[in-house]
């Protein structure tokens, strides 16, 4: 009887052991697929949450249910995490979820109807007109390393580029002559983005005085760093903290992505209409690109307040 106990012990020990090594062969077999058609941050995110949801349920997430998924989300809620984080681990596990449907290893996905918690819409921040050109202005030099930068903010504020599709671009994504450059967005979607002159002045000069110094061997990135390999995204905000530094920015406030946000309210409020603007920016949802028209409004209240005469009374 004792022995029959410990083989009890001994069985359920393996198959515990076998359920945790197929529940790391599933989501690994789903962070995979997954790298393949979004970016590594997203695939690291979606690990943590996924392995963190495991964790919580004391067993393999594979087999949760809807009723373990909300209370996880509730006690989410309780823990006080931010909406747009409890809004992703639920984004993760609907991914992961429709992954084992694709299989056949469920039939159901217990994420599907999970209710989200609501997402307050914050205006995004911008830079003025001024203090934008200042901040291109500062990427003043004509070293091979000034004359980059001077192409990168160009083309983060002249084109609206994220900065992870400003360091895809390559040498022949790039059409001078027609002022065009071929964008990889989210989801490996291409886009063609119109460039303006000082853009196209900058990535000419960059070409032609600044990017053959950098270059070690033969490279197909247009943004080299210092030792010729290919800009990095840390990189690109070390030089953006610089450039601020220089122009008299708050460098802490300074990033990519405050100069897309300025790219796209700085267009509406010079006439350009929604739908060119959705599609420069590469938008798959026109509400996204709507929250620049009430940047726009509130920047022109603010303005109307400073300098009108009856405003001021």
């Amino acid at each position: 009887m004792h022995d029959s106990y410990h083989a009890r012990r001994r069985e359920t020990s393996a198959a515990r052991e076998s359920r945790c090594v197929s529940a790391s062969a599933e989501l690994d077999g789903f962070l995979a697929l997954l790298a393949a058609r979004r970016a590594p941050r997203t695939v690291e995110a979606y690990r943590r949450d996924l392995e963190a949801l495991e964790a919580w349920l004391h067993h393999g997430t594979a087999t949760a249910t809807t009723d373990e998924l909300e209370r996880s989300v509730a006690e989410a809620r309780a823990a006080g995490l931010a909406a747009t984080t409890i809004a992703r681990r639920v984004a993760a596990a609907r991914s992961f979820f429709r992954h084992l449907q694709l299989l056949g290893a469920r039939d159901d996905n217990p994420a599907a109807e999970l209710e989200l918690p609501r997402r307050a819409r914050t205006l995004p921040r911008t830079l003025s007109a001024a203090e934008a050109e200042r901040l291109v202005e500062a990427a003043s030099g004509v070293a091979p390393r000034d004359l980059r930068d001077r192409a990168l903010v160009e083309l983060l504020y002249g084109a609206g580029l994220r900065i992870s599709e400003a360091l895809g671009l390559q040498r022949a994504d790039v059409d001078l002559e027609n002022r065009l450059l071929r964008a990889l967005g989210k989801g490996d979607k291409e886009r063609v983005v119109p460039m303006g002159r000082p853009a196209v002045d900058a990535v000419t000069r960059y070409l032609a005085r600044g990017r053959p110094y950098l270059e070690r061997r033969p490279r197909p990135e247009l943004f080299l760093n210092a030792r010729g390999g290919a800009l990095t995204r840390s990189g690109g905000f070390l030089i953006l903290r610089r450039l601020a530094a220089v122009a008299g920015l708050e460098p802490e406030r300074i990033h990519p992505h405050l100069l897309r946000h300025s790219f796209a309210t700085h267009l509406l409020e010079g006439g350009a209409d929604l739908r060119s603007v959705q599609e420069m920016l590469g938008h798959a949802d026109l509400s996204t690109t709507e929250l620049y028209t009430h940047v726009s409004d509130r920047r022109r209240r603010e303005l109307y307040f400073a300098a009108h005469p009856h405003a001021k009374r």
